[in-house]
C-alpha cells in the first residue's frame, strides 16, 4: 500500500462512525415478528438488541379467567410447532395440583405424542435453519417428514396444528386401529432419512465452515442466563429433564443425551440431529410397551383443587417449559404463570451475538430456535 493510500485509509478510518440497522420486526430470518437493532461497525455488530412483544396474546392473564380445563386450547398457541408437549406440561402441572392419577395407557400415548412432536418440531428448525444458509433442499426434505408427522396427529386427534388433545387426567380419544401400524411404518421409513440429513447438511464442509466457532455460548453464560434444552447440552452440560428429573414415565426408556463441547452453532445443530435419533428409540420402546386399558383416571366433572400452588415442569424442544399455578380453592387459577424456554434462551443473544458480521446473526439466531407465540405469551 502507498504512502498515499495508507493517509486515506487512516482517514477513512477515523471518520467512520457506528450506524443501527434494524432486523426485522418483518424479515424473514426473525422466524416471526421480532425486531433486532443491530449497531455496526462497519459489517461487524458490537451489539445486538431484541426487542419482542410483537405477537403479545395476554395468555397468562387469560387463563386466570378460565377454568382450568378452558385453558388446555390456549397451551396450543404458546410453542405452535410443539403443541402437544405445551398440552403435555400444562395437564400435568393440574393434575399434580389435584392429585389425580393417570392410567398406565395414557401415559405411553402421551410420550409417544410428544416425541413424535419433538420431531415434527426439531423438522422445522432444521429446514428453516438450511433454508436461512441457503440450503433449499434439506427444507424441502424436513417438510415432507413433518408433514408424515402430521397425518398421524390428524388421525388421533383431527388437527394438524393445533390439537388441544391432551385431558387432565388422561387422554381423551384412543389411538385409532390403524395408528400403530402407521406410525412403525412412518418410523421405519424416517429412519433412513436421517442420514440424508447428514450428507446435506453434517457432511457439508461449506455448512460447517459456515457454523463452527460462531455463536460461541460457554456453559457459565449458559447457567447463568438460565439457558435450557438443545442450547445448554450443547454448551456441554448433560441436563435433560426427562432422565434428571423425571415425568411421566421417561423414566422406563433407554435413550442418550447429546452434548457439545464449544456451545457453537454447530454444536446446537448436532445436538438436535441427534435428538431426532434418540426421539425414535423413544417411540419405538412405547409402541412396544403400549398396554391396553383405560385411558383417562378418574376426574370430578368441576375441577376446583385445593388450595396452594405448585410448579411443573417438562423438556419442551426448546427447553424446560414451566408452568406455575396457584390456586385459591375455585374452578380458576388465582396465578397463572408460563417459563418460556425461547424467550429466556432468546435473552442471551446480545451476548453471543456480539463481535461477528451481520450475515453471522442469521446463523444464530436460527440455533437458538425460537418461536414467537411463545416468547411473547
Amino acid at each position: 500500500m502507498s504512502p498515499q493510500e495508507m493517509e486515506i485509509a487512516e482517514q477513512t478510518q477515523e471518520t467512520m462512525e457506528e450506524m443501527y440497522v434494524n432486523m426485522g420486526p418483518q424479515h424473514p430470518s426473525t422466524h416471526g415478528v421480532l425486531r433486532l437493532l443491530l449497531k455496526l461497525d462497519g459489517e461487524v455488530v458490537t451489539e445486538v438488541i431484541p426487542y419482542i412483544g410483537y405477537l403479545h396474546r395476554c395468555h397468562e392473564k387469560i387463563g386466570e379467567n378460565r377454568t382450568y380445563t378452558q385453558i388446555i386450547p390456549y397451551t396450543d398457541r404458546l410453542d405452535y410447532l410443539a403443541s402437544m408437549y405445551n398440552n403435555f406440561g400444562y395437564v400435568l402441572t393440574v393434575e399434580r395440583l389435584i392429585g389425580i392419577v393417570v392410567p398406565e395407557r395414557a401415559e405411553y400415548m402421551r410420550v409417544i405424542l410428544g416425541e413424535l412432536q419433538r420431531i415434527a418440531s426439531h423438522l422445522i428448525w432444521l429446514g428453516t435453519l438450511g433454508l436461512d444458509l441457503g440450503n433449499f433442499t434439506i427444507f424441502m426434505y424436513a417438510f415432507r417428514e413433518r408433514e408424515k408427522i402430521l397425518d398421524l396427529f390428524e388421525s388421533v386427534s383431527g388437527q394438524r396444528l393445533n390439537y388441544a388433545f391432551y385431558r387432565i387426567g388422561g387422554m381423551p380419544l384412543d389411538f385409532p386401529d390403524s395408528f400403530l401400524a402407521d406410525c412403525k411404518a412412518f418410523l421405519e421409513w424416517f429412519k433412513p432419512r436421517l442420514p440424508e440429513y447428514d450428507a446435506l447438511m453434517s457432511d457439508n464442509i461449506i455448512f460447517q465452515k459456515r457454523v463452527q466457532g460462531l455463536g460461541k455460548l460457554d456453559a457459565k453464560t449458559a447457567i447463568d442466563y438460565a439457558i435450557s434444552g438443545p442450547m445448554l447440552r450443547a454448551s456441554g452440560i448433560k441436563w435433560d429433564l426427562r432422565r434428571n428429573d423425571p415425568y411421566s414415565i421417561y423414566d422406563r426408556f433407554e435413550f442418550d443425551i447429546p452434548v457439545g463441547t464449544s456451545g457453537d452453532v454447530w454444536d446446537r445443530y448436532m445436538v438436535r440431529r441427534i435428538e431426532m435419533d434418540e426421539s425414535v428409540k423413544i417411540v419405538e420402546q412405547a409402541l412396544q410397551g403400549l398396554p391396553p386399558g383405560e385411558i383417562i383416571g378418574k376426574v370430578p366433572k368441576k375441577l376446583k383443587p385445593p388450595v396452594g400452588d405448585i410448579y411443573t415442569r417438562v423438556e419442551s424442544p426448546r427447553g424446560e417449559l414451566g408452568f406455575y399455578l396457584v390456586s385459591d380453592g375455585s374452578e380458576k387459577p388465582y396465578r397463572y404463570k408460563v417459563r418460556s424456554p425461547a424467550f429466556v434462551n432468546l435473552s442471551v443473544l446480545p451476548v453471543i451475538g456480539r463481535g461477528c458480521l451481520v450475515a453471522d446473526i442469521v446463523a444464530i439466531l436460527g440455533s437458538i430456535d425460537i418461536v414467537l407465540g411463545e416468547v411473547d405469551r
